[in-house]
This record gives structure tokens, C-alpha cells and sequence, in this order.
């Protein structure tokens, strides 16, 4: 595939419904072993997604995530659902970002007692970053389907184990609470989904949970009162804003080192000031061309206005927000001076503000169809 995809993993088929619906065009992709993922992408023209079910347990999950690690070659890589807090301050509905995951069944049993010996993969430090941004900005906040009611978002570690927890008062719920008292939540899967990844030159992954229960003897009340969807709602809508900022932010340069992208058609080096450029490689296919900086289409800077002005009448109509508004035109400054550059650079910058203009303007199907327009544009500046 040209465009490598963000993969979308569930446990749950509740929770694979609560990401599905945020994908557009999605077709049934059958690896040769059986498993069936979904290929879409995101609503409003957004990057390619692959989205797959894996059941419950570290095993499986294991399993399935390198099965879709190697059917797919993906960019990054996230897990989506549910999961107990381990603490009661922690609300239900709140959103877990994983910082790192314990596989807490590790130990070893000796005379004096059980002594834990867990394995731990941390979240990469460009992926917890692009995390923190997401939370900040506020944007992924339009995702929630009640907005009266909106989550924290919380950032900490998360225990994965073999079983359902469900007791503050039982051995092993007080040995998971003391061994582990900096985790905030725990699970079944995400141990099995960050060795895979990490088994695969440590692919960018993230663990977005929502919390449905307290992990305490309460969860028959929690989702009878329907927790279970309300965190699975709240856990998708931050891991989709999150696709969208992936997706503009990380490059196949930056994100899977596993990464096999074909060499492009056409090579441009561009000199300046009094600098000489020289051309290295093993092998070189198509056209190389070493010469003048490149040129803006003519007719971007006429379609970056008109998308201005459309964007000034939505928000004088109500349709966008002034924090929507002031961010879409910080990233509407940002193309105009990237595209005034000529380079590649220049261009480069100028795209990746355009897909986050476009997840801004996603909900407006004008803007967006705007947006589209000038990205159509300028990749085809040459």
C-alpha cells in the first residue's frame, strides 16, 4: 500500500463498534489465516485505518496484533477500550492514556512469599507527547457524544494481567494494589499488545482506555448503570483525534523503523545561496532533476483565501467555535508561509498543517471539502 495505516485494535465487540463508527468506506480485508480486519478511513476523507478484533486475553491479543503488524506494516498502532480503575478517585467514564504497561503475573514463589518479577513497556516519548497535545488542545472533546459531561483524561501506567478483576478485598486485588500502586487502571490485553509491538523494531503504540468500573465487586452495578458504554464512547473519541494528529504529525521517517517505502518516482534536490548539490544513492529510478527552488501553483493562494473567507462566514454562522476558529487560522498562517518558501520543506510543513486544518474543519463539510481542495493542490506542486 502507498499510504501505510494506523491500525485500530479492540478487545470487545462494543468497543469495536464505538471506533467503526468513525470510519468511512471501510471494507472487509481477510488475512489467510481467517482473521477479518476493516479497512476505512477516517470521516471526512481523513488517513487510512485498519481496525481489528482480538478478543479478550494478552495471548490473543499477542497473537492478532502481529498478525495485523505484518499484514499491514502500519505507521502506529493503537488498542482501544475499557478497563477498572484501580483507585477511587479516578472517575468513571475518565480516559487512561497508558505512559507504560506492567504484564504484572510475572514472579516467582518462594518460601517467604511471592515475589513479583513484571515485564513493563513504555509508551515512545514522541507518541506521549503527540498524546499530551491532543489532551491540551481540546479539540478531541467534539467526539463526545454527551458534551455536558466530559472526561479527564489521565496519564499513568496500566496493569495487564490473565484475569477479570473484580474485588478491592481479595489476595490478589490487595497484591495488584500494592505491588503496582502507581498503575490507575487495569485490563487483559495491552501487555500482549506492546510486546508484539515491541517484537517489531518498537512500532509506535498507545493504549487509550476508558474506565467502566472501580475493579472492586461493584462492575455488575457499574454496567447495569451503562458505564461499560460510556467509557468505550469517551476512550474512542480521544483515540480517533488522536489518529488525526498522528497522521499529520509522524512521517514514515519517524514512525516504524520497520518501515519498507518505495523510492520515489522523481528525486529534487534544490541548492541554495552559493551551496553545490550532489547526487548519492546505490540506485537511482525515474528522473532526477537539480535545479530551481519549486514553484507554488499558481492558484493555491487563491484557494488558502477563499478558504479563509469561508471559515470567517462559519463562524459568524455558528458553525465553528472561536477556539476552532483561532486554531484554524493558526494553521492557515502556518500554509501561507510554508507555501511562500518553495522547497519542499516548505511544502512538506504546508501539508501536514492542512491535515490538521482538516481534522479542525471536519465537522463543516464545506470547509473540509475546502481543505481537500487545497491539499489536492499542493501536492501536485512540483
Amino acid at each position: 500500500m502507498g499510504e501505510r495505516p494506523i491500525v485500530i485494535l479492540t478487545a470487545l465487540e462494543l468497543e469495536y463498534q464505538a471506533v467503526r463508527k468513525y470510519l468511512t468506506g471501510t471494507r472487509v480485508h481477510r488475512h489467510r489465516a481467517g482473521t477479518r480486519f476493516e479497512v476505512g478511513r477516517l470521516v471526512g476523507g481523513g488517513h487510512q485505518v485498519a481496525l481489528g478484533l482480538v478478543g479478550k486475553g494478552n495471548h490473543p491479543a499477542a497473537v492478532l496484533t502481529e498478525r495485523a503488524i505484518a499484514e499491514f506494516e502500519p505507521s502506529a498502532l493503537l488498542f482501544v477500550g475499557v478497563a477498572g480503575a484501580l483507585w477511587p478517585d479516578i472517575g468513571l467514564g475518565d480516559v487512561v492514556v497508558a505512559t507504560h504497561v506492567y504484564a504484572y503475573h510475572g514472579g516467582t514463589s518462594e518460601d517467604d512469599g511471592f515475589k513479583a518479577r513484571p515485564r513493563a513497556w513504555e509508551i515512545s516519548h514522541e507518541l506521549e507527547q503527540v498524546a499530551h497535545h491532543v489532551e491540551r488542545n481540546g479539540a478531541w472533546k467534539r467526539h463526545i457524544p454527551d458534551e455536558t459531561v466530559i472526561p479527564v483524561v489521565r496519564f499513568g501506567p496500566i496493569a495487564a494481567g490473565e484475569v477479570v478483576q473484580d474485588s478491592a478485598v481479595s489476595e490478589h486485588a490487595k497484591w495488584v494494589r500494592q505491588t503496582y500502586n502507581d498503575a490507575l487502571a487495569i485490563e487483559m490485553e495491552a501487555a500482549g499488545v506492546a510486546q508484539a509491538a515491541h517484537h517489531n523494531r518498537a512500532l509506535p503504540m498507545v493504549v487509550v482506555r476508558g474506565v467502566s468500573d472501580w475493579a472492586d465487586g461493584t462492575k455488575v452495578v457499574t454496567d447495569g448503570a451503562n458505564w461499560q458504554t460510556t467509557a468505550v464512547a469517551n476512550a474512542a473519541a480521544f483515540a480517533i483525534s488522536l489518529v488525526e494528529e498522528l497522521a499529520a504529525e509522524l512521517s514514515p521517517s519517524t514512525v516504524g523503523k520497520a518501515a519498507r517505502e518505495p523510492m520515489a518516482e522523481n528525486v529534487r534536490n534544490v541548492a541554495r545561496d552559493h551551496a553545490r548539490v550532489g547526487v548519492q544513492a546505490g540506485n537511482i529510478y525515474g528522473n532526477v532533476s537539480v535545479g530551481q527552488p519549486i514553484e507554488p501553483a499558481p492558484d493555491s493562494a487563491a484557494l488558502l483565501a477563499e478558504l479563509r473567507t469561508k471559515l470567517a462566514q462559519a463562524r459568524t454562522a455558528g458553525k465553528v467555535d472561536e477556539d476552532t476558529f483561532a486554531a484554524a487560522e493558526t494553521e492557515i498562517i502556518i500554509i501561507d508561509e510554508s507555501l511562500s518558501e518553495s522547497t519542499e520543506q516548505g511544502k512538506g510543513r504546508a501539508l501536514i498543517a492542512l491535515k490538521k486544518l482538516r481534522g479542525l474543519l471536519m465537522d463543516v463539510a464545506e470547509l473540509a471539502s475546502k481543505v481537500a481542495s487545497v491539499i489536492a493542490v499542493v501536492r501536485g506542486i512540483s
